[in-house]
């Protein structure tokens, strides 16, 4: 069970992980029912079983509406803009070893052969920065969400 303290601490970072304009849209949301912990797993998992679907560009890309809408699908991830207004998701992830973030890393890479849906990847000696976008509409598709929710699952 966690203390109150450690209970505040998570619900801040989860909000502090946000773009401000989407960190506004997330901080005022009022949902009911279970933690915000087991929401994001429970939809997390249904979005992880989905497929990507290959885009050529004849989709707009999401609004900062529907963004919100899936951003509370997938857990820590951050939405961030481009000098040219596009958004792209991206998130850090921290490992022990340079080897740790490599296998991590070779993972990421088969689930997005699998998907066809290739992000962009750095990594280095204990960490791993992934930034995903669909290229050809120069922003945020469901697919993009969707390979944010299975590398969740590596």
């Amino acid at each position: 069970m966690l203390n109150f303290k450690k209970a505040i601490n998570f619900r801040s970072n989860i909000i502090s992980g946000h773009s401000s304009v989407v960190e506004r849209l997330v901080a005022n949301e009022k949902v009911e029912g279970s933690s915000p912990f087991a929401r994001s797993k429970l939809k997390m998992n249904d979005l992880a079983k989905k497929k990507c679907v290959p885009c050529e560009g004849n989709i707009p890309a999401f609004d900062l509406s529907e963004i919100h809408k899936y951003l509370k699908k997938v857990d820590g991830w951050e939405v961030k803009s481009d000098n040219d207004k596009s958004f792209h998701l991206i998130k850090s992830f921290k490992f022990k070893n340079f080897i740790e973030s490599q296998k991590f890393v070779n993972k990421v890479s088969e689930t997005a052969e699998k998907e066809n849906h290739h992000p962009d990847i750095s990594f280095g000696w204990g960490y791993c920065k992934i930034k995903i976008f669909t290229h050809a509409i120069k922003g945020l598709a469901e697919s993009d969400f969707i390979l944010a929710a299975k590398i969740d699952k590596i």
